[in-house]
Parts: structure tokens; sequence; C-alpha cells
């Protein structure tokens, strides 16, 4: 089979990753294309991944939308070469238009309920519209839910192995408290009109009180914080997030990927409590916390970090998640080669069957 794969974001390089290897590993052919924003080139290049950049990112709702145009553009021109059997992205409007327009299959996998802009201009040209089991959404007969999150697509134990060795990087031993914040640019067409933190400074000197602040942005910072920005190659997070004491911060991908690592979580948006996936790891696992407002989450750190079992504690709550959840790696892989080879004979795979829902 020959597979186009959309990378759009950091979070979906690390999504993707190991579902490329893997059917690369099985024979099939694999092209990817990319987009420049954040830190997309750097961690595809350190991964190994050839791709080939479609787009630049850049401010205003205007040019994304032109964007969205190139992309499609570039798209439809790249695949008259590689003629793909399936399409395969995130919330990618381009993906499955091209798909459509050219009568090939695509499967979309989407966990962000409020992108009602790019469901509106992707879900009515894809055949699968993939989502884990908590979204809050029903799309109708084209979705497929899965018992999972994206996340664990790469930061399940079976391809996720921490190492401390990598805290050097920063200046900290193992078992040394330490705080990661997080800023996001706000750029993205689900973010118009939304916001995060509010009191930057009161958040890190609240932090401050109990050990190192790192943070990593995904703008410009202000002159004031460079001196806590982390400077470690970007494939290297998760590993720091995994050693942190807490996570504070704006990024929701980032803070997903934390509390599945068993860190003590702190979602700060005016998002909080639109997406499933955030509502289930508080309410039911009990490893983050959704605050729309700044001074409730100073409160909570001051609380998380007088509980002296705190590790302990998030430890044992991310292994009850663990035995919940699914491999992801291996739902997506197992789903792409269950697809019928044209796209006539295309039907749904069951459900009720594992590793689905």
């Amino acid at each position: 089979m020959r597979v186009l794969v959309d990378i759009g974001h950091p979070a979906h390089v690390h999504f993707f990753k190991n579902t490329i290897w893997s059917l690369e590993k099985k024979g099939h052919q694999v092209m990817v294309v990319s987009r420049d924003k954040d830190v997309v080139i750097e961690l595809l290049n350190a991964y190994g991944i050839q791709h080939t950049v479609l787009s630049k990112v850049k401010p205003g709702k205007i040019n994304l939308l032109e964007e969205w145009f190139i992309r499609e553009f570039k798209t439809f021109k790249i695949t008259q070469q590689f003629d793909p059997d399936l399409f395969i992205g995130i919330l990618s409007p381009a993906i499955a238009q091209v798909a459509w327009i050219q009568r090939k299959r695509s499967i979309i996998f989407n966990d962000t309920e409020h992108a009602v802009l790019a469901q509106k201009l992707t879900y009515p040209f894809c055949d699968i519209i993939c989502t884990p089991s908590c979204y809050l959404k029903n799309e109708g007969r084209k979705q497929i839910r899965y018992c999972g999150y994206h996340e664990l697509a790469y930061l399940h134990p079976s391809y996720f192995t921490p190492r401390p060795e990598i805290l050097k990087d920063i200046g900290v031993e193992e078992g040394e408290p330490f705080t990661i914040l997080r800023f996001v640019s706000w750029g993205a067409h689900h973010d118009v009109g939304q916001h995060g933190i509010k009191n930057k400074v009161a958040l890190i000197q609240e932090a401050e009180k109990f050990g190192k602040v790192f943070i990593t942005s995904e703008g410009p910072l202000e002159t004031e914080f460079e001196k806590y920005r982390i400077w470690v190659s970007p494939e290297k997070i998760h590993h720091l997030l995994y050693y942190a004491t807490l996570y504070v911060g704006e990024g929701a991908t980032m803070a997903v990927e934390s509390a599945i690592l068993g860190t003590p979580s702190i979602y700060i948006s005016t998002l909080a409590g639109t997406m499933g996936n955030f509502s289930e790891l508080e309410k039911k696992y009990g490893l983050l916390f959704n605050y729309s407002d700044s001074q409730s989450a100073l409160t909570k750190i001051t609380e998380l970090f007088k509980d002296s079992e705190l590790k302990k504690t998030w430890s044992l709550k991310r292994a009850a998640l663990l035995r919940d959840k699914i491999n992801v790696t291996e739902f997506v892989v197992k789903l792409i080669e269950s697809l019928p080879e044209k796209k006539s004979g295309l039907s749904l795979p069951s459900v009720s069957d594992e590793p689905y829902v």
C-alpha cells in the first residue's frame, strides 16, 4: 500500500512516527508532507523521517486560510507523482479534499471538538473519522472510536522509556523538584478569541518556591522570561515531562502528555472543559486539572507541591490509566491494513472488536 501522511504540528510527528516506521517495516510505501510550524522540521529531521515541506505557518486567520489553499494545491501536485492509495492526517482539510477529488481513501484523526471550521472543511470529504472514545461529539456513520488518546501512540510503554540522563541537559538531578511551563502562540484557527495564563510572573514566582522552573514556548518569550527557557532538542521534551514534579501551561497536547506520563498537569485555558480527553483525565483518572483562570491554578500549584507523595500517587494513577487503554499505534496500523484494496469496497471495520471500542 502507498500511504501519504500529513504532518502539520509537532504533535503530529509524534503521533505518526511509530505508524510510519511500522508500515515501512511491513513493506508499505510512505510519503510524508510537512508544515514548517514550531519544531516540526527539527523533529522530523531528528527522527530521520524524510519529508517534503509544503508551507510555513504565518500569523492571522487570513494567512491560515491562504496556507490551507497552498497546502491543498501542493498536495495535489505531489500526489500526481506518488499516487497514494490512502491519505492520513490529523484534521487536515487538504488531505481529505485531495483524496476526495482523486477518489482515494482518507482517514482523519481528531481529538479537538472545538476545531469546528477545520471539521466543516474536512469531514464531508474523508472516509473515516477516528476519535478517542471520550470524544464528546457524535460524528455519524464515518466515526470510529478507540479506547485511547493520540498521545498513547508514542507515550505508551511499548514505545517510550524515560531516560534520566537527559536531565543533565537542564542541570537537574533525578528526584530534584522542578516545574515545566508551556506558553502557546494562540495562532491556530480554533484559538481565535481564546486565552490562557494571564499572571505569568505570579505563576513563575509561586512555582519557584518549590524548585527550578523551565519554560517551553511556541512563540517568542518576553525578555524577563528568557532565563527560564529550555534549551534542549525537541525530541527530548517527553523525558523531561516524565521527571518533572509539575506541568503548568496553555499547551493542550503537552498537558495531556504530562498526565499520561504520570506528572501532575495543570491546564490553564478558556478552552478548559470543551474537550473530552481533558474531562476524562481529570474526572476519571485524576491526573490533570483544568482551569479557565490563573488564580485558581496558583492555589492548586501550592497544594500539589506540599504533597510529599505526589509523584508516587500519580504513578499509581498512570498505571490505572494504562490498564484501561490500548496501544494506539497498533490500532492505527491494524486499521490501515484492514482496509480493502479499492475504495469501492470500503466499509468501516467492526467497532466492537479489539482494539476498537
